[in-house]
């Protein structure tokens, strides 16, 4: 794997990635998208390719503090829907990094991320309010989350991006802020530890990014703390709006890399 020990990093390289790594932690328990900053980050430090190696472990952690934090608020009939979908989109994310390389990658997902953002402010101002969650159980319920499953789990395995994906979805499905963050809490931890053994066999994984790992990952505590604290004073509304922003932010710094 052609990626960098701790032990040639220089000091500014980690801080930025410690920062990045506080980032997972605050966007696992508040403000669900905008780790794709984080990406962009170890992305500009690391090998591409080999940096979603290294920040999955990362998003792991993030994760197992997100649904220690909001397990109660899960709505899994919607995850259950979602997964068989998410299953597909991995795998066609492993073939396609089989031959793609770092431009095609960065290009794709950052123009997933645009059109799905651009689909949602489309459909909620159209119909003039987002779904009832319940409503994934319906026809049109059904097609829409394997959709967004597919392209969730297609980005996630390719990028680490998934989460702007799927937190399009869920606010288009009605998802109040406590039960967006409980759901996407079980979804990424679940959908994380799958890509665990697929990274792996891609060499995404090795000693030296589990050692650079065991040094970042302190960070993503604090990072968690505060998204909890801040949570609890943004409206829904607000909420929103910066989830929405976090995944066009994200889109376009992939796009103009």
């Amino acid at each position: 794997m052609n990626t960098m020990t701790l032990w040639h990093i220089s000091g500014w390289e980690f801080a930025a990635l410690a920062l990045a790594a506080l980032l997972v932690g605050f966007s696992k328990t508040a403000v669900s998208g905008a780790n794709t900053v984080s990406l962009a980050v170890f992305a500009a430090i690391l090998p591409a390719r080999a940096s979603t190696g290294v920040l999955l472990p990362i998003l792991i952690a993030g994760d197992v503090l997100a649904v220690a934090t909001y397990r109660r608020h899960a709505h899994w009939p919607t995850l259950w829907r979602l997964f068989p979908a998410v299953a597909a989109g991995v795998v066609i994310g492993t073939l396609f990094l089989v031959w793609a390389d770092d431009q095609v990658v960065r290009t794709s997902i950052g123009a997933i991320l645009l059109l799905m953002a651009g689909v949602t402010l489309w459909r909620r101002r159209k119909a003039g309010g987002p779904d009832d969650p319940d409503a994934v159980t319906t026809r049109a319920g059904r097609v829409k989350a394997r959709s967004y499953g597919v392209l969730g789990g297609f980005t996630t395995m390719v990028a680490n991006a998934g989460g702007p994906v799927m937190s399009l979805y869920l606010l288009s499905a009605g998802f109040r802020k406590l039960g967006f963050l409980g759901t996407s809490a079980f979804f990424f931890l679940i959908v994380n530890l799958s890509k665990v053994p697929f990274s792996a066999g891609l060499g995404l994984i090795d000693g030296d990014s589990l050692l650079l790992d065991a040094a970042l990952v302190v960070f993503v505590v604090p990072g968690a703390l505060l998204g909890k604290w801040a949570v609890e004073r943004i409206n829904q509304r607000l909420f929103e709006q910066l989830v929405i922003a976090a995944t066009v932010v994200g889109g376009l710094q992939l796009l103009l890399r």
